[in-house]
């Protein structure tokens, strides 16, 4: 794997034929390297490169690798293979994906480049389509391997697939493939999916559509696992021919939302490259802080320690798009000098090595003209991309070396993500209610931003990393994934569990004894009484240790058999327990807190949840008497340095003292001023911190 040659990649989306225009090509590159910026990405479009069979025109890819060695700017290669020639589209329709009424996608014209050949490439589960698809990839990799200002390839921009996924006879084919292989035969599988008269495997269907079965449980899975095996497949092809060069992916930042349907899934993504990354524009999500502190987190956690980038940053504005009507301009639409900073400086906070931007400049042409570029429509600087300019200079300064080497401190506790908690949600949605998982996920997330509390999103896989973990909406686990968090608590951990914990377990099956799984044993409950009624519950709220909590989605009631009683709701009845088992605790509240916080702005679950893990030893890594600033401490080695980050649009003053453990003891080199610090007695920091800014610190401290 070539290494990262600069300190911080900075940069841009720059090439996307036909934008910017030729004649512009040497004047933005100059442009660009004035001000910083040492690394572009081009997407390299199949449709707009293999113009007829086997004739292929580099023209205006070639330019581009010679003017980024002539500007000491290094070169992504994003290969957009999912947009085919127009030839190889109306010459062999039958390569193409097939959606589940047999429709096979038209060749439009790109939003993000204005240029046709867009279908969501071929199918690679047809021999004849991985071909094709494979030549062009060695032709690519084959062309431009070894050249000066190559550093790797972007492979699978923004990994997802339709949720109209292939339904081709060639995909059945590989379909039933898995199904062998997990059940060992077909009489297996009639039983597991009941269907019990099957003779022969070709009787086994792709689901045309998705309803609570073992089957769509089943075709889910399939789907994700088969997306990133063509993923690593196309990384293989690349490696190929260059074993030398960067392989690199990025996501949206969706898998709280979109991984059950479609495959979005930031651990499974970044762990087939050397560097991932995510797309997150304000524009579409909205600018409050804790949105793109999700997003980054997400990505961050899924990374599990590697260097990740935001691939696709906002830089400027966004028009006429249907995610706009209705938000204010501050909510993201115009972007401002100082929204860039703040934006900037959020995602190296969370632990981001790398700034890109969706375009340098503007597009000119398409739907998207004019959208999240720091530069002028002309290609001529602005206000932004003077900001820009400004820190991709002060990124890439040796004396902020130190600091950009450092990664965030691992957070005070876990959200555990259960990738089939989100399947049975999205499942249970056709059946009339609603696929909140994204709104639960996220919900408890916020609480415990809003409280100053680094909450990581914990794999189920890597639990064992933490001491304290909240699972939240758990209401489908498959025995394996039951299995580890009882042996998790009993080795010692702390956990706080919503209510209905595996209540269904493998294949979808509801337990007849609830909690499911033998859970019912790490939680010392047996359930009393449920009710699944969404629609009545969207002010449901209880009272726990004088705190006011809301629940949504379902409530469930507790006989204890082993646990302590924590709260009950009205009339009585059992809603909070806590039980001791083997060296560690869980927690079990009969609701879904994560939701009815995201609905309640005025919830005190985060207060409640930090308390319950308090009394096991939790010590916050940073207390702020005004929750509004966000602190995040970054190591390297024994070495802290503290971020203390102003989302509003006002000066805020603050007093931030640290955590026994991280034995502050005083103020080193400050890295970035926005605003002033003034030492007390006793570890006590006072802060003032302009508007939308920050100020980062070395801290003085007696780490071992």
């Amino acid at each position: 794997m070539k290494s990262i040659p600069m300190q911080i990649p900075y940069g841009a989306v720059y090439f996307r034929k036909s934008n910017p225009p030729k004649e512009d090509w040497a004047r933005d590159y100059a442009q660009a390297a004035r001000d910083s910026n040492n690394i572009f990405r081009h997407w390299f479009m199949w449709g707009g490169i293999e113009v007829k069979p086997g004739v292929f025109d580099w023209g205006d890819y070639d330019r581009q690798m010679e003017l980024a060695e002539e500007n000491n700017i290094k070169v992504i290669i994003a290969e957009i293979s999912t947009s085919i020639p127009e030839w190889l589209h109306h010459g062999h329709p039958e390569l193409l994906h097939r959606s589940a009424d047999g429709r096979r996608p038209d060749s439009v014209v790109g939003a993000s480049s204005a240029t046709g050949g867009f279908c969501g490439g071929l199918c690679l589960d047809n021999e004849e389509g991985r071909r094709h698809t494979e030549r062009f990839l060695r032709e690519l990799a084959g062309r431009y391997k070894g050249s000066p200002a190559l550093l790797g390839y972007d492979v699978w921009n923004e990994c997802s697939v339709s949720h109209n996924f292939c339904h081709c006879e060639h995909t059945a084919r590989v379909f039933r493939g898995w199904l062998n292989k997990k059940y060992g035969s077909l009489d297996a599988l009639a039983k597991a999916w009941r269907r019990y008269s099957y003779t022969e495997w070709e009787q086994v269907k792709i689901p045309s559509s998705l309803y609570l079965a073992p089957e769509c449980l089943d075709w889910l899975d399939f789907k994700k696992e088969n997306a990133y095996r063509q993923f690593e497949w196309r990384i293989g092809i690349l490696r190929s021919v260059d074993e030398e060069s960067l392989i690199c992916a990025h996501g949206m930042a969706l898998s709280l939302e979109n991984m059950a349907d479609g495959a979005s899934d930031e651990w499974l993504a970044a762990r087939l490259v050397d560097v991932y990354g995510l797309t997150f524009v304000q524009s579409r999500k909205g600018a409050a802080a804790w949105k793109q502190f999700q997003a980054v987190d997400l990505t961050r956690s899924g990374s599990r320690g590697k260097t990740f980038w935001h691939a696709e940053a906002q830089g400027g504005p966004l028009w006429l798009q249907p995610q706009l009507p209705g938000r204010p301009r501050e909510d993201g639409r115009i972007t401002s000098p100082s929204d860039l900073r703040f934006w900037n400086m959020t995602s190296l906070s969370a632990g981001a090595r790398g700034i890109l931007y969706p375009r340098w400049r503007p597009l000119l042409d398409g739907p998207l003209f004019g959208g999240f570029g720091p530069y002028a429509m002309d290609g001529r600087p602005t206000p932004c991309s003077e900001m820009a300019g400004k820190i991709a200079a002060w990124c890439n300064n040796p004396a902020q070396r130190d600091l950009m080497k450092a990664s965030p401190v691992r957070g005070e506790l876990g959200l555990v993500v259960v990738p089939e908690s989100q399947s049975i949600s999205l499942l249970l949605s056709r059946g009339g209610s609603l696929d909140n998982y994204k709104f639960m996920a996220s919900g408890i997330y916020k609480c415990f931003f809003d409280i100053n509390i680094q909450a990581d999103f914990v794999h189920i896989d890597d639990i064992d990393d933490y001491e304290y973990l909240y699972l939240p909406y758990p209401l489908m686990l498959n025995a394996q994934s039951a299995r580890k968090i009882a042996d998790w608590v009993k080795k010692g951990g702390s956990l706080v569990s919503e209510g209905c914990p595996a209540y269904f377990g493998d294949l979808g099956s509801v337990g007849a004894i609830q909690p499911n799984s033998g859970l019912d044993e790490v939680f010392g409950v047996l359930q009393e009484y449920v009710e699944f009624t969404p629609d009545l519950l969207m002010d449901f709220s209880f009272d726990y240790n004088g705190r006011k909590v809301y629940g949504s989605e379902y409530i469930q009631t507790y006989r204890l058999t082993g646990a302590k009683h924590r709260a009950k709701m009205d009339g009585g009845r059992i809603i909070a327990a806590e039980n001791s088992y083997g060296e560690g605790s869980a927690t079990l509240i009969g609701t879904c807190l994560s939701k009815g916080s995201f609905d309640h702005q005025d919830s005190e679950a985060g207060s409640l949840i930090e308390g319950i893990f308090k009394e096991k030893g939790l010590e916050k890594h940073v207390e702020v008497d005004c929750n509004e600033v966000k602190v995040r401490l970054h190591k390297l080695e024994n070495r802290l340095f503290a971020w203390v980050l102003n989302p509003t649009n006002a000066v805020k003053r603050v007093e931030i003292s640290f955590a026994s453990h991280w034995n502050f003891k005083g103020v080193g080199k400050i890295h970035w001023a926005g605003g002033k610090l003034e030492e007390h007695g006793g570890g006590l920091l006072e802060a003032e911190i302009n508007a939308k800014d920050l100020i980062i610190f070395e801290m003085n401290a007696g780490l071992e």
